[in-house]
């Protein structure tokens, strides 16, 4: 789409003047008197390509937008008049008196001149609205850029703070396990300063993050919680934003442990070439709802908006609580030339 824009103001041009000054010529065929003064009028025709320029990239960006459509007509009707003057006399200097046709000179010195400005003010107008157009969409770009990179440094500071407290709860009743802890944790935070800032990433490594936090939370817990970690499908060079899935799993660490009783947490992960299902699974205590800090649910919100901002009609999120269980499913297409044609209801029908 760039490329064209970039070659489509040359190629119009060369059709269309082309065109304009060939088209006479081969029009006078059999007609000598005709053909000839085709030829010497190509001096006089070239004049019209800085009067389309003039009225195309100088006029109508800058008279019309800054001053208002009466500037422009104004400036219009004295572009008009300044060039039809100039055409006139460079007819009456350049061409042969015998190929001259005098009758309704003016009038047919006029006519292309308003014609070319009819057909200039149509193509200014279109890639001035292109132009437009394009940096509406670059500025809306940045201000999504801004937003994600806002959105991602919400998220790593409050996954470091729930990180933080397993490690000082760890510390403290159990010590011996310090240095693997403090191994895995450098390790969650390498992907997190690093990995995680880039644009999308190798699935695997994101699943890697998921296995080596899901291993940090089995060395806190031990037995006392059940974690199920399952993962099925194939490697195939599938890419995913960082960090979508780790703030469902953290979740449900932070809210389906503690005051209850034999604790579960099931997390499985599907996937193949075009698309990725994640579900996590845990129970809830009584008091779930009354245990929630100011800070809860800030990894999800953050989440839910970046889904938004980048699988538009490429996600489904079904969050809900039923029956004791807090229950998260996440449907994905990953970014291909295969998902890019295929409707999301169509692939998760």
């Amino acid at each position: 789409m760039k490329a064209q824009r970039q070659w489509f103001p040359l190629i119009f041009h060369l059709l269309l003047w082309t065109v304009w000054i060939g088209l006479p010529i081969i029009n006078a065929g059999d007609n000598e008197r005709f053909r000839l003064f085709s030829l010497w009028m190509i001096p006089v025709s070239l004049t019209n390509i800085p009067l389309f320029l003039i009225n195309s990239e100088w006029l109508i960006p800058r008279i019309y937008r800054q001053k208002g459509v009466a500037a422009y007509l104004f400036s219009l009707i004295l572009l008009a008049a300044a060039f039809s003057v100039l055409q006139y006399f460079m007819k009456d200097w350049i061409i042969p008196d015998e190929l001259r046709f005098h009758r309704l000179a003016v009038f047919w010195t006029v006519v292309p001149v308003i014609f070319v400005l009819a057909i200039s003010t149509g193509y200014g107008f279109i890639m001035e609205l292109n132009k437009q157009e394009k940096i509406r969409q670059e500025e809306q770009q940045e201000r999504l850029k801004s937003e994600l990179s806002f959105l991602r440094s919400q998220i790593s500071p409050h996954f470091i703070f729930n990180i933080l407290n397993s490690i000082v709860y760890l510390i403290r009743s159990k010590s011996e396990l310090a240095e693997t802890v403090t191994i895995k944790l450098s390790e969650l935070m390498r992907y997190m300063l690093y990995t995680s800032e880039a644009g999308q990433v190798p699935l695997h490594t994101e699943l890697e993050y998921l296995k080596n936090y899901i291993a940090l939370q089995k060395i806190r817990f031990g037995e006392d919680v059940d974690i199920q970690f399952n993962i099925e499908g194939a490697e195939a060079g599938q890419h995913i934003e960082p960090m979508l899935m780790i703030p469902f799993v953290e979740n449900a660490f932070k809210h389906g442990v503690g005051m209850i009783e034999q604790a579960k947490i099931d997390i499985f992960i599907k996937f193949d070439e075009t698309s990725l299902v994640f579900l996590v699974t845990n129970k809830l205590s009584p008091q779930a709802s009354e245990d929630k800090d100011a800070s809860s649910g800030i990894g999800i919100r953050n989440v839910k908006r970046r889904l938004e901002l980048l699988y538009p009609d490429r996600h489904q999120l079904d969050i809900r609580q039923e029956q004791g269980l807090f229950r998260v499913e996440l449907r994905l297409l990953f970014s291909t030339d295969k998902t890019r044609k295929t409707s999301f209801k169509h692939t998760f029908a």
